[in-house]
């Protein structure tokens, strides 16, 4: 079986190629949901979250904004957070793709080149946009002012170092009927 991750900066169009994927049969795991997973209310992660940082934690649930603005500020407290989470996730993956009958599994998750995950996998497909394209979707879908985006933005690498490891590119400054076309081209050449 073939593993492919599947990575691109935010609003580049990742989630809408794994959803074509997932459309033509491809198991797809979102590594994003299940770090939702793994921090839901009860689960020893958000107590030892809840431990670390009491604030972040409303009413027995995770504020992942409040979360999210600490360990984007703090890299030692991003690592922190990583040590909490990484261990549950990866273990949730490895379960999920011995789970798996097909010749090929997409793990689909942002920062898999900033952690350095991206070197679990057989293969690395990164979905690109041009930095236009990124920065109007970002405020389209996020409602973020031009501050927010910047910040946003310069949290991940730029595209042009996950271009540089990928095994294969998805460019996605078109249309949907143009990304899946080259969704399922860029497929059928990786695997």
């Amino acid at each position: 079986m073939i593993t492919v991750g599947l990575t691109g900066g935010i609003a580049s169009g990742k989630s809408t190629v794994a959803a074509v994927l997932r459309a033509d049969g491809v198991p797809v795991l979102d590594l994003d949901q299940v770090a939702r997973e793994v921090v839901a209310p009860g689960t020893p992660a958000l107590a030892a979250i809840a431990a670390r940082w009491p604030a972040v934690v409303v009413e027995g649930g995770l504020d992942r904004k409040a979360l999210g603005a600490l360990v984007m500020a703090d890299a030692t407290e991003r690592t922190a957070l990583e040590s909490i989470t990484h261990p549950l996730i990866w273990a949730r993956m490895e379960a999920w793709i011995a789970a798996q009958h097909a010749p090929a599994v997409v793990i689909e998750a942002a920062l898999m080149v900033e952690t350095g995950s991206y070197r679990r996998y057989d293969k690395l497909l990164v979905v690109t946009c041009s930095p236009h394209t990124q920065r109007a979707r970002l405020a389209a879908r996020e409602g973020y002012d031009p501050a927010a985006v910047e910040r946003w933005l310069a949290s991940q690498l730029p595209t042009a170092e996950k271009v540089r490891l990928a095994d294969a590119l998805i460019g996605n400054d078109g249309d949907t009927a143009e990304l899946e076309a080259t969704t399922r081209r860029v497929w059928a050449r990786l695997v």
